[in-house]
């Protein structure tokens, strides 16, 4: 499809949506590891290989102006033409592509979480946010001084590596569990992350709700901690407990005056269900408190996103920038403190009064929302293995580059779907048969119909995927052992994993540093950061 058969929109129409807060979804469509090449500020990234299990739950509103892109390749008109099947009304291509945004004077961003990120550093410069380095926390925590590290991050990043004594508290956390966790105003709270955003929003969230103890960011967190030559802690499992009537009922009291001052309005769920059933304004629904609390029970439809990573990712869960954004909390501390910084970040936000245990009664996980399929040709695990014994089978593993590494049906080969777009049927291994494959098979039932179209051949789900494959006790292999492309499905992080280079991890704090001056050339930001005095 040529790109003059779509409509177009251009730099202009896009910088003036941003500009009056109204509703827009900017897509790259490229893989992360492109897209964290350089891409819009508040350009979200939705790959054409995940689109449909995606698209659903980030842009729910069928009449969103959608505006996608790429950088040449020619995904973006595919994605346009399942973005309409799927019934999306207001789908446009950006004229010129990425090329098209740099040539106009948009500016680049690049890494991933950019607006996030560019925001925390504007909040540290603004509100100057207290921090230590890593060597005067490494004193400290030698000193014999009461000294508490708090842990910000996931708790599976926290795992990874963490601060020598370092307790796992998610950046919504901290504002609720601090006093339970310092009960005495002398003692010290560090709180760290392995770079420098969730660090410097969960130090200003204790600052901003009044917390009495000294507050200190850890400076550059893990990654400042390791250039200094430090040594870090790994698979700990320090985490935060019960938090006590008293902590809770003043966390609560404190974040929603911060809330309060920030903007944040105040919903019933009475609203909540209006907001709902109307069709003119996107909303999004947030439950922010943690995982054991939400499966135990949440309200009907509403996502599991923990606040400090709602914060942290904003871009991935709210993909409509201008859209609405509801938070809930029983506890209220959570969602006051969240939304008080999505707020500041330039969303419209609102948390839900009244809401209770008793509103919660839905259970289990989040489910997303995916286009609905035809029934479809299913293997079990075990027939599976004879076809591969008898040699005329090639199962096509769809699954993340990661997951494909760490164990995968023998001989099985790895690609992500939009290489079907670009290469066609080149790209596979001839065979008489295909089987298709992800972790549950999910993503790859959505490959079917190109697949057979392609090739001509019989095409056939693993029922359960690999999940089920290792269930039935059958044999993997590991490593990269037949992929069809690169790995450019997830960019590697300098501030994840324990095997980064001192230049990859410096290179990033440079970046870090330079956000600031790239929000003032951009200049379609919106955020408005409180302080203490404002």
């Amino acid at each position: 499809m040529a790109e003059t058969s779509l409509p177009l929109r251009h730099f202009g129409d896009i910088r003036y949506a941003l500009l009056q807060r109204q509703e827009i979804a900017l897509v790259d469509v490229r893989e992360e590891a492109s897209y964290a090449d350089g891409h819009p500020l508040f350009a979200v990234n939705i790959p054409l290989s995940k689109l449909e299990i995606e698209i659903l739950n980030r842009i729910p509103r069928l009449s969103t102006p959608v505006t996608l892109y790429d950088n040449g390749e020619g995904l973006a008109q595919v994605a346009a033409r399942r973005l309409i099947a799927l019934g999306y009304g207001n789908v446009a291509l950006l004229a010129g592509g990425l090329q098209g945004w740099r040539e106009a004077g948009g500016e680049l961003f690049i890494d991933v979480n950019s607006p996030s990120k560019a925001f925390g550093e504007l909040v540290e410069s603004r509100a100057h946010t207290p921090s230590l380095a890593a060597e005067e926390v490494n004193a400290l925590l030698q000193s014999g001084e009461p000294v508490v590290v708090l842990d910000s991050r996931r708790f599976d990043e926290y795992q990874t590596m963490s601060i020598p004594g370092g307790i796992s508290v998610p950046g919504a956390e901290l504002v609720l569990r601090a006093k339970d966790l310092a009960p005495s105003p002398e003692t010290k709270i560090i709180v760290n992350c392995a770079g420098r955003t969730r660090s410097i929003i969960g130090t200003q969230s204790l600052v901003n709700a009044g917390v009495r103890n000294p507050v200190y960011a850890l400076r550059n967190g893990t990654i400042g901690w390791t250039l200094a030559g430090l040594a870090l802690e790994h698979q700990q499992s320090r985490r935060y407990g019960e938090v006590s009537e008293t902590a809770q009922l003043q966390a609560a009291r404190s974040a929603r005056e911060v809330a309060d001052r920030a903007g944040v309005k105040r919903i019933k769920l009475a609203d909540l269900a209006a907001l709902q059933q109307q069709t003119q304004r996107t909303v999004y629904l947030f439950d922010v408190r943690d995982a054991e609390e939400y499966a135990a029970g949440h309200l009907p439809k509403a996502r599991h996103v923990p606040g400090g990573q709602l914060v942290q990712e904003t871009d991935h869960y709210a993909s409509v920038r201008g859209a609405t954004i509801v938070l809930i909390d029983d506890k209220k501390a959570r969602a006051e403190m969240s939304a008080s910084w999505l707020a500041q970040m330039g969303w419209d936000v609102a948390v839900v009064d009244d809401a209770s245990r008793e509103s919660f009664t839905a259970r289990g996980d989040w489910k997303p929302a995916v286009p609905p399929l035809s029934e479809l040709p299913e293997v079990e695990p075990t027939e599976l293995a004879a076809w591969l014994e008898a040699g005329d089978t090639q199962v096509l593993d769809f699954t993340t580059s990661a997951n494909y590494a760490a164990g995968h049906i023998p001989g099985a080969a790895w690609l992500q779907r939009s290489l079907l777009t670009l290469q066609g049927d080149a790209a596979l291994p001839k065979a008489e048969r295909y089987v298709v494959t992800c972790g549950s098979s999910l993503l790859a039932r959505y490959a079917v119909e190109e697949l057979t179209a392609l090739t001509g051949k019989p095409v056939t789900v693993l029922k359960g995927g690999n999940a089920a494959w290792r269930a039935a006790g059958l044999p993997v292999e590991q490593g990269e052992t037949r992929l069809l492309q690169r790995r450019d499905d997830r960019y590697r992080r300098p501030y994840e994993g324990t095997d980064n280079s001192a230049a990859a991890m410096q290179a990033y704090l440079e970046w870090e540093y330079g956000l600031i001056a790239q929000l003032d050339r951009d200049g379609t930001h919106g955020f408005n950061v409180l302080t203490l005095h404002a």
